[in-house]
């Protein structure tokens, strides 16, 4: 048996306006990573380009995203921050992935119809075959652990059945080049804690978005003291109180989604937070959230925005990032060129 080095591998799409559900359903496991593992976090920006985007908008989201990982506490000399379009190994392994995985497989992805709609035939190729991209940014680096929210899942199934498949049909060239039996992980998803999934402030049953026309459905990371207080006292909720067992959230996706949001960012569970406030009203448990928000999210937002001001430092450290990244995917890169024949 293969035995592996362990890594981590996550990355964050460069949309803009980052919030909440980002910030509880990523960042923050990344902060909590690098105490325990080797991590590469990635600014994800050829899977931006799926769908149209303005090349200066797209390189300002890049650098907020960046200083986000950084205001959040990600430590860029500790472990490798980079943008994906500066380490080429990632669209150079991509390409032999897309020859590895099948049709069936692709036409199963569940985000690909959602994203394109109705109108599937006016889709990019490269939003149809995002999930190769998503395996080669995994694999590249031979990472073993993916932090991955309810929406990526099927993705890392797929990263999973491409390596093993790759493992299988260049067995033997795997042993000839002295690798043993597998060449490639196969990457383990890192579990999430609460309020993994947010949901919209306004409306319970959809997921917090920056799309939704609303910026009253979420809470920006760059939102001010003000702002979190407002946007969380006009939060839709229900006329009861609170309950004081978990199994009273069940029908009330508002107030389960409140209580996960306080679980989160008090690192708590939701049994600890009806302990607390189980039998209160509503106004008293915003009260509470506001506070606690307003000190967890307030000097994050407040260094994000001192960051992004400082383009030569945030385009430094992604430099430095990919430098380090690439040492490590142009080896594997070698070593995948070897086993599949080509000369090099």
């Amino acid at each position: 048996m293969t035995t592996f080095h362990e890594r981590v591998f996550s990355g964050v799409q460069p949309t803009g306006n980052l919030h909440l559900g980002n910030y509880l359903g990523a960042i923050t496991k990344f902060v909590a990573l690098q105490n325990t593992h080797e991590c590469l976090y990635c600014v994800v920006d050829l899977h931006a380009i799926t769908v149209a985007q303005d090349p200066a908008v797209l390189k300002s989201n890049i650098r907020e995203v960046t200083a986000a990982f950084i205001a959040a506490g990600i430590d860029p000399k500790a472990h490798i921050v980079f943008n994906q379009s500066q380490v080429a190994e990632h669209a150079e392994l991509a390409w032999i992935f897309n020859c590895v995985a099948r049709m069936g497989w692709l036409n199963r992805m569940t985000q690909f119809k959602e994203k394109a709609g109705k109108d599937r035939e006016n889709a990019s190729v490269g939003l149809y075959a995002y999930p190769t991209l998503m395996a080669a940014d995994i694999l590249i680096y031979r990472a073993t652990h993916v932090p991955v929210g309810e929406d990526q899942k099927q993705h890392l199934e797929l990263a999973r059945d491409i390596a093993q498949k790759f493992n299988n049909d260049f067995a033997q060239s795997i042993a000839n080049c002295g690798f043993g039996e597998a060449f490639f992980p196969q990457p383990e998803p890192l579990i999430q804690g609460p309020a993994t999934r947010v949901m919209s402030l306004r409306d319970g049953s959809k997921k917090m978005s920056k799309s939704d026309p609303s910026d009253y459905s979420r809470l920006n990371l760059s939102d001010d003291a003000d702002a979190i207080a407002q946007k969380i006292r006009k939060a839709k909720t229900d006329p009861e109180a609170l309950p004081s067992e978990l199994e009273g959230l069940a029908s009330r996706p508002e107030a389960d989604n409140l209580v996960g949001i306080y679980a989160a960012l008090a690192d708590k569970t939701k049994e600890d937070v009806l302990r607390e406030f189980g039998g209160a009203q509503f106004s008293g448990f915003k009260a509470a959230l506001v506070d606690l928000a307003v000190v967890k999210l307030g000097p994050i937002g407040a260094e994000m925005k001192r960051i992004q001001t400082d383009h030569a430092y945030i385009d430094a450290v992604l430099k430095d990032g990919a430098d380090r990244a690439r040492i490590i995917a142009a080896e594997n890169m070698r070593a995948v060129k070897d086993i599949l024949g080509f000369v090099r």
